[in-house]
Parts: C-alpha cells; sequence; structure tokens
C-alpha cells in the first residue's frame, strides 16, 4: 500500500451483488497462499492451490453466497476481508445459534491502523442484528498476533470443534458486544 491509503480512513462494507469482487480476489488469494506458506507447502502460483481455496478465488460469490463477506476500504482499494458463515441453528452454546469468522485477511502494509479490528467489530454488530447468540473462529496456532487481537475483542479459546493440529478454536458471546460507541464498525451500504 502506498503512504496516500495510509492517511485514509477505513470504511467496512458487506460486499454487495453489484460489488467488484477484484479487491477480495486479491485478498482471499494473498491470504490462502501465505497460509499454505505458513504451512510448509508454499505455494507461488494460485492455481495450485487445493481446490477448496481455488473456487473460493475464482469465484467467491458462489464458494460465500450464504455467507457475509465484509470487505474494508481506504478510498477505492480494498485492504482487508472476513467472511462470516451463516448462523448454524443446530448449535445451541447461546441463544440464537452460531455464526463463525473466516478468512481475516488485511494488507500487510497497513496492519497495525485496526483495519483488523473494524472488520471483526463489524462481523460481531452483523451478529448482534441477526440475533446470533455466539461467534466462533479458528485460527493457526502460530499466528501470535491473530490470537491476541481476538483476545483482545473478547473471544477465548474453547474445546476445539476441528481437530487439525495447530488449530486453534475460540468463541465470544454476541450479547456482550454492544457497547455505545459501537466501536466505529458499522456497515457502510
Amino acid at each position: 500500500m502506498t503512504d496516500s491509503l495510509d492517511a485514509r480512513p477505513v470504511v467496512v462494507r458487506r460486499l454487495m451483488p453489484a460489488s467488484p469482487t477484484a479487491g477480495l480476489v486479491a485478498l482471499l488469494t494473498a491470504y490462502h497462499l501465505r497460509t499454505e506458506e505458513e504451512k510448509g507447502v508454499p505455494v507461488t502460483d494460485p492455481a495450485a492451490l487445493p481446490g477448496r481455496y481455488r473456487a473460493e478465488i475464482d469465484d467467491p460469490r458462489a464458494a460465500f453466497a450464504d455467507d457475509v463477506v465484509l470487505l474494508a476500504h481506504c478510498g477505492d482499494a480494498a485492504v482487508g476481508c472476513l467472511v462470516v458463515t451463516t448462523a448454524d441453528p443446530g448449535n445451541t452454546t447461546a441463544a440464537g445459534g452460531r455464526a463463525e469468522l473466516k478468512r481475516l485477511w488485511t494488507d500487510p502494509g497497513l496492519r497495525g491502523r485496526g483495519v483488523a479490528s473494524r472488520l471483526v467489530g463489524a462481523a460481531l454488530d452483523h451478529a448482534a442484528d441477526a440475533g446470533l447468540g455466539t461467534v466462533a473462529l479458528s485460527v493457526w496456532s502460530w499466528r501470535a498476533g491473530a490470537i491476541g487481537l481476538y483476545e483482545r475483542l473478547g473471544f477465548t479459546v474453547v474445546d476445539p470443534w476441528d481437530e487439525r493440529e495447530d488449530l486453534v478454536c475460540m468463541e465470544r458471546s454476541v450479547e456482550t458486544w454492544r457497547d455505545p460507541g459501537r466501536r466505529g464498525a458499522s456497515l457502510s451500504r
């Protein structure tokens, strides 16, 4: 990112049917390539990613058709993304069901500027508006910065629902999220 973007405010928007997806595709591609590298399976060509990840990059609208996709923008540039899964009504962890956060990624040049916090805040606002009781997520244990962010936002480690090695499962109640300032994370339309 250029210095000119650093001075602009970050706005979180929901991906709408007519929204362009080029920025989202670039963010998802960077996310998946970096994740595979961290797992010790470096991939330089997105075409070599596992099929489920290529599907997200090739057609994010289809891959996340039942989900809410949030994009953080600095001006016209997409600088972060987060996917909120459809509520899982079968999970009765808390009243209203549970949603899961996936694919949190921010432009490395803008990290530390609150982009990820705003995305997670907007996701929690969405969950509260939808009447959900819990928001869950899983994160690789080596992503200490992300785990710290989630802990600062009230997530706690819970028993794993995904048994993959090095995966940390976390969740938080949506009920306690709302605050008078709404953390400046409300979604722009």
